[in-house]
């Protein structure tokens, strides 16, 4: 995750994103409770406003931009400035961590999945929110990539290449959920299914391997 990101410089343009997609936003939170753990301490990745920490018992969040940390603080959120890629964080210090729509910002993404499982306790788990690549938005978005000011560097993953880097990173006992099955203009919250496949996007659960 580049230090120097657009994040930084439009971090106001990234919150209206939220309010002008208010169901979109409310979709993922719908498919990211299924998955997250209702107890035990939570770390989020690539933090940025606190969006997705604020609803759940996250307690820690990471991230490179000032601006974004500067937001998530107001949310009430324990924030450390760093990339996912060198976490300043403990090794076997947290129960699971959070990943959403950060995946594709990693500069190297596998160096940041072997990060999560370092601080991941025995039995921790990890849990990444995306759009997947192979879906019609994730199409949609690598084609207007060069008229997005964050998605212009991105790199897309399908639901298969996020699953091989976790295994890579020595994690197992996936499960998924998908959600956004009609794009970006929705009028009310979308349903949950189980799976993938179908929505845009999607949620992956995994447990840190037993040594």
């Amino acid at each position: 995750m580049v230090e120097n990101d657009p994040f930084s410089e439009h971090s106001e343009r990234y919150e209206g994103w939220f309010e002008e997609h208010e169901d979109v936003y409310r979709s993922e939170l719908r498919a990211l409770s299924k998955k997250i753990p209702q107890e035990g301490k939570g770390v989020e990745i690539g933090v940025g406003s606190g969006r997705f920490s604020e609803p759940f018992p996250i307690d820690v969040g990471v991230d490179p931009s000032p601006e974004m940390l500067n937001l998530a603080e107001k949310k009430e959120i324990d924030v450390i400035r760093g990339v996912g890629e060198k976490l300043p964080l403990d090794s076997n210090s947290f129960d699971f961590v959070l990943i959403v729509t950060t995946i594709c910002f990693f500069d190297k993404p596998l160096e940041a999945l072997k990060e999560s499982e370092r601080i991941l306790k025995e039995n921790g788990n990890i849990l990444i929110g995306f759009i997947d690549k192979d879906s019609p938005l994730g199409r949609t978005y690598q084609e207007r990539r060069k008229d997005n000011v964050f998605y212009e560097e991105a790199t897309f993953f399908s639901v298969e290449e996020v699953v091989t880097l976790l295994k890579w990173a020595d994690f197992d006992d996936f499960s998924f959920v998908q959600t956004l099955f009609d794009g970006l203009d929705l009028d009310e919250v979308e349903e949950v299914k189980e799976g993938h496949g179908e929505g845009s996007f999607v949620v992956v659960k995994g447990k840190k391997s037993q040594a």
